[in-house]
């Protein structure tokens, strides 16, 4: 059984890690809200919440499928997150699905042009996405649909809570970790906006995560700089 204890010793980084990427935006009634595929039902549930709350009349799910969501998802994360959104209430005419985005930028571009395929004006959206993904959203948003005006939130839930929601300690310390490396990577790239800059806690705090070998979602073949 996987552990969902975060180990004492790395837990001040990982809690450094978690606070710098959550973006603190409250939920606000937006045009569109767009719900960001992978692993995370709760992603799919937390939407459901906020627009029974009455903050969006519309959904959009992205995604397509990953070796981590294939055996969860077999239709494609974007379908079954309709499917669970469904099965709490949200009518089926208020979701719109994107099944073929495989990365961040997809997710936004492809959900962009499904907007305007079905003639939807969206001045504003709602990103809900992973807690450790809130930035690369944000940022990756600046530079895919830049007019629109974007918040981005998560579900409400502290560190400990959330892995025990995900069931496995040490794939949240390396998405953590991993998100982190490519808001350096990615800025460098072109990929986002470069705003998002890591200040000196938080590289330190990558660096010694790293080190103590939570490095499997670190962007392959890019040198780690520590």
């Amino acid at each position: 059984m996987p552990n969902v204890r975060i180990p004492a010793g790395v837990r001040e980084d990982v809690e450094t890690l978690w606070a710098f990427h959550d973006l603190q935006q409250d939920p606000r009634e937006v045009d569109v809200c767009i719900g960001l595929g992978g692993h995370d039902t709760g992603v799919a549930d937390y939407t459901a919440d906020l627009y029974h709350q009455g903050y969006f009349p519309r959904i959009v799910f992205t995604g397509a499928n990953a070796t981590t969501t294939l055996e969860a998802f077999p239709q494609g994360e974007a379908v079954g997150y309709r499917e669970r959104a469904v099965a709490q209430g949200v009518p089926e005419g208020a979701v719109l699905i994107e099944p073929l985005a495989r990365n961040t930028a997809e997710n936004v571009e492809y959900s962009r042009k499904v907007l305007s395929d079905h003639q939807i004006d969206a001045g504003s959206v709602m990103f809900v996405t992973k807690p450790y993904h809130q930035r690369r959203v944000f940022a990756t948003c600046q530079v895919v649909w830049p007019e629109v005006t974007a918040y981005c939130v998560s579900p409400p839930l502290p560190l400990d809570e959330y892995v025990s929601s995900i069931g496995d300690v040490d794939r949240v310390i390396d998405m953590l970790v991993g998100d982190t490396q490519r808001l350096t990577v990615y800025a460098e790239r072109g990929f986002i906006a470069a705003d998002q800059e890591v200040p000196g806690d938080v590289q330190g705090a990558f660096d010694r995560l790293v080190a103590a070998g939570y490095t499997s979602r670190l962007v392959p073949e890019e040198p780690v700089r520590v």
